[in-house]
């Protein structure tokens, strides 16, 4: 069966690391369900100088890959799948992950849907990996992740390993969105393992 994968991006510097996880997730021919918040278009349009004048436009242009499944919601469409545990989404990402979306998420506001889709994936015991994308961090960001940590969620900082020789940016993007798949348990040729 097809693996379904929820996938957000937030506000954080890094939009790129969330659009190649997509990409990848779809070529693996997964079921995807696309979450962007308001920060995150703004990103879109900051970083990767994207026009998000037309959202569905720039989900056609630049999500539609592989042979995979793409749903796009809202962050206030709660009547989405996603925001119901009795839907069997295998996993979900944020990437990068925020520091107001970690702290919603780690106490359980769940204000949008973005962060009730993550509170689903806790109660419900299913994956959830959070790559948070900032620094410094503070006390208050380092006890938020290390109470979602015990809650059962991965934490994947954006920090890319250097053993594999990357030679380009998309090398070191690559690394960090190759290990957020093993933590999926999706099969990638993204970056040379260690001893490889």
């Amino acid at each position: 069966m097809r693996k379904i994968v929820v996938v957000g991006i937030t506000g954080a510097s890094g939009a790129v690391y969330g659009v190649r996880l997509v990409q990848q997730l779809l070529d693996a021919d997964c079921k995807v369900h696309l979450i962007v918040t308001e920060a995150g278009w703004q990103v879109f349009r900051e970083e990767l100088d994207w026009d998000t004048s037309d959202r569905e436009a720039v989900i056609r242009k630049y999500f539609s890959h592989g042979q995979g499944e793409l749903y796009y919601h809202t962050l206030r469409d709660f009547t989405a799948p996603v925001a119901s545990g009795s839907y069997l989404s295998d996993a979900m990402v944020i990437i990068p992950c925020s520091m107001g979306t970690l702290s919603g998420i780690a106490h359980g506001a769940s204000g949008n849907l973005l962060e009730r889709t993550a509170d689903v994936m806790l109660k419900e015991g299913r994956k959830l990996v959070v790559v948070p994308r900032e620094t410094p961090l503070n006390v208050i960001q380092l006890e938020n992740m290390t109470k979602l940590a015990r809650a059962g969620a991965r934490i994947v900082p954006a920090m890319p390993g250097y053993y594999h020789k990357p030679k380009t940016m998309d090398d070191l993007i690559d690394f960090v969105v190759g290990k957020v798949l093993d933590t999926l348990d999706v099969p990638h040729q993204l970056f040379r393992r260690w001893g490889e």
